[in-house]
């Protein structure tokens, strides 16, 4: 996966629980940091450094509207990990698949 100038290692940033959970948030829509965090067991500082290491990691924008700050997924970030993950997955999918074709079963019932 090709990495944007500055960004940080989306995978890492994806690597916590709060931070999926707040991506998963923005895939539905945009959201401000209050919005984010009254759904979540953390507080809204906490929030706050979790967007920026999503920002950080290219997976994340921020948008100023009057006096909030809303926040979505970055289509290029996270288009770029889901690139990323369709190629790693459809080889390993393409070696599963010949492989099976290529192996008989040793179960005589099954043939």
């Amino acid at each position: 996966m090709q990495e944007r100038a500055g960004a940080g290692d989306p995978f890492g940033a994806l690597g916590d629980s709060n931070r999926r959970t707040i991506v998963a948030m923005l895939a539905q829509g945009p959201h401000s940091v209050q919005e984010i965090a009254d759904q979540l067991p953390i507080s809204r500082p906490a929030v706050s450094r979790h967007l920026r290491l999503l920002r950080e990691a290219g997976l994340v924008t921020v948008e100023p509207k009057g006096t909030r700050r809303l926040y979505q997924l970055d289509e290029l970030g996270a288009g770029a990990v889901r690139a990323f993950l369709e190629a790693v997955w459809g080889e390993a999918t393409a070696r599963f698949t010949l492989a099976a074709e290529n192996t008989r079963s040793e179960d005589p019932e099954s043939d």
